[in-house]
């Protein structure tokens, strides 16, 4: 494992850019960084060693001294319209929601949309709940990004497991396979 550098935020034992660590990710996060087209990109991501016991946001934030609008939440939601479903993921900052009934229903042309079960999400991002991130996601899945989260310099997301998260800038995010940034897609 390569020297610990210093993360932009956060009180961390080690930040290592993830590259160098992709045995510890989630095997379609590990693939999607060594696959990653966008210039610069995955060289930009580091991963932070957490604990697995903190990884919900709110504590995980207090625990590692990391501001809750540096920390972006990756949710599924399933879109449905005449019989179909649409499965896609939203990102978020941690400070505010993502506006399912409104923004992701009507940018997915779909009658009804709602949270995507767990089990479902789990299972076909190949993640942990806890832990699901933008990168890695099923080919063919719409990611949309609330536009204050490509903004950000940097942004804390999963990182497909509960122990561990990434670091990456929002430039980053939005070069992301599938990547739509939206205005108004979190209230």
């Amino acid at each position: 494992m390569s020297e610990s550098v210093r993360p932009p935020f956060g009180n961390f034992a080690t930040a290592v850019p993830a590259l160098e660590v992709v045995a510890d990710l989630a095997t379609p996060v590990a693939d999607a960084l060594k696959d990653w087209e966008a210039p610069g990109a995955a060289a930009s991501v580091l991963h932070v060693d957490s604990d697995p016991e903190l990884a919900d946001t709110a504590v995980f934030c207090a625990a590692y001294d990391v501001p809750p609008e540096l920390s972006a939440n990756c949710v599924v939601v399933a879109a449905k319209r005449a019989g179909e479903v649409t499965l896609a993921a939203c990102l978020a900052l941690a400070t505010t929601r993502v506006d399912v009934n409104k923004a992701v229903r009507t940018h997915l042309g779909a009658r009804k949309a709602s949270f995507a079960p767990m089990d479902t999400a789990v299972e076909l991002t190949g993640m942990e709940y806890g832990g699901i991130t933008p990168v890695g996601l099923p080919g063919g899945w719409p990611l949309l990004i609330d536009e204050a989260v490509a903004a950000a310099p940097y942004v804390l997301v999963g990182s497909g497991r509960r122990r561990g998260k990434l670091i990456l800038p929002g430039w980053a995010l939005a070069r992301l396979p599938g990547a739509q940034v939206l205005p108004g897609l979190a209230v």
